[in-house]
Order: structure tokens, then sequence, then C-alpha cells
């Protein structure tokens, strides 16, 4: 059974129109990329999946884990907060903004279980540290502050917050954008491994084909508002059908 579903979505901004008529399922371990240009409707689709937005027409469902549906963007506020600090995660490209600076990597980590109930300090602290050890973040740095991280540690700290709940739904926006080359690799190679590890379906927004390719099962490309090519990754990025598509991937192999 689908785990996330979209239906006939459609949003404008003023004069512009950011989805028209989107539809998408997402499958329990599914890595399901959305690619595109800039100006494409791909930050807007993962946020009105996320429940962040309400489209102007459309349904979004989620089935949770007893198999229920429910329409994300008719569930009550509360409700919808307490999915994203259990069921859902989310992973940004600026790991500020689902950071607190001031409060340490471990208190970071621990405050999402303290959100669910947790209270046993000695229990939060062995998860945060266990957290900090996956995601390759060294387990004496568990009492430092954020603001002493690099970049490619803070993403790492914000995989960890995000993914001590044990989510079964994680969205990542660009969750590489900005950081070096090197440093991107590391940190795809993590994603993957953790994602497959742990069997977490994700929605994932990428301009980047590679990062695409490397990480995402299925693949959605979207222009303009529409998905004008969808399918298997691999099928999508050798054989690509749509106009659109093609240019997208010539692009990527011109020198």
């Amino acid at each position: 059974m689908n785990l996330l579903a979209a239906r006939d979505l459609g949003h404008r901004y003023g004069a512009i129109t950011a989805l028209d008529g989107v539809s998408l399922d997402l499958w329990p371990g599914e890595v399901l990329a959305i690619v595109g240009e800039s100006g494409s409707g791909k930050t807007t689709l993962l946020d009105v999946l996320s429940g962040r937005i309400t489209p102007e027409s459309g349904t979004v469902w989620y089935r949770d884990p007893a198999g229920t549906l429910h329409d994300v963007h008719a569930m009550p506020a509360p409700a919808l907060r307490a999915l994203h600090r259990s069921d859902w995660g989310f992973v940004r490209q600026d790991a500020r903004s689902n950071l607190r600076m001031t409060v340490s990597a471990g208190g970071n980590v621990g405050e999402r279980l303290m959100a669910q109930g947790a209270r046993h300090y000695g229990r939060i602290r062995a998860e945060a540290e266990r957290w900090l050890v996956q995601t390759e973040i060294d387990a004496d740095r568990i009492d430092d502050l954020p603001t002493t991280f690099s970049g490619g540690m803070l993403q790492r700290l914000q995989i960890a917050r995000t993914l001590v709940t044990n989510p079964r739904l994680v969205f990542m926006d660009e969750p590489t954008g900005g950081l070096d080359v090197s440093v991107q690799a590391r940190l795809l190679d993590l994603i993957r491994t953790l994602v497959s590890q742990l069997r977490i379906a994700v929605v994932l927004v990428t301009h980047d084909i590679a990062v695409a390719r490397l990480l995402a099962h299925r693949l959605i490309v979207m222009q303009r508002g529409r998905v004008v090519e969808t399918g298997l990754t691999d099928q999508v990025l050798d054989d690509p059908q749509h106009p659109y598509t093609q240019l997208l991937v010539s692009s990527v192999l011109q020198p």
C-alpha cells in the first residue's frame, strides 16, 4: 500500500502557476526524487506534500502505521505538528533553520525525543550520542554548540536530529546544496546508507541529476508546475523521452 498519495494538486502565486494537476504516489522504503530547474514547482510540491502549504486544489493522503488514510490538509494543526515530530522528518538545505544554534549538539538531538515524551536524561543522552556516531560526528562533540560545526557537520547533525525518532517518511530539500564537492560525496554516502538500513521513505527535491541518480529509486521531472516525465531513475535518465528531460540530462553531460 502507498504511504503517501497526491491527486490533482494545483497552486498559484498570483499569475504564476506553481502546481498544475500534479499527482504521485510514494511507497514505504522508496526514495522519490523531484527534479527540475529553478521555478519548476518542485519546492512548492514538497511544501504541499508535507502540509506546510495548503494547495488551492487537490488532496494529499498519508497512510498511518495502522493503515488508516488521513487527508494531510484537513488534519488539525496540533495533529500535523505531532506527525512532523514523530512519523515525519524534514532535512533542509540550510541546516541552521532546523537546528537550535544556542543548544548543544546532543541537546538538539535529544529535544526531538523529549517532544515525544522521553524524560530519562541518561537514556536521552545515550541515544543522542548513538545518533551522533551514526552520522559520523565524534561523540566527544556532544556538548559542543552547532556554531562550532562546519557546514557538513551541521547537515549531519540535522540528519541525526531528524532520524532519532525513527520516522517513516523524510522530506529532503536540497540536502547537499552549497557544500563542497568532497563534503557532498561523503554526506550522500551517509544518507544512502541510513535510508537503506532504516527503510525510510524519502521525498527528495534536488536540481542535481547526479544526486537523484545516486539516491532515488524513482524520478519525477517538473517543468512550469507540471510533471512532464516520471519513472525509474535509471530508465528516465538513460533514455529520457520528454524534450525537457533530454535537455536536463544533456546539460549535465556536456563538458
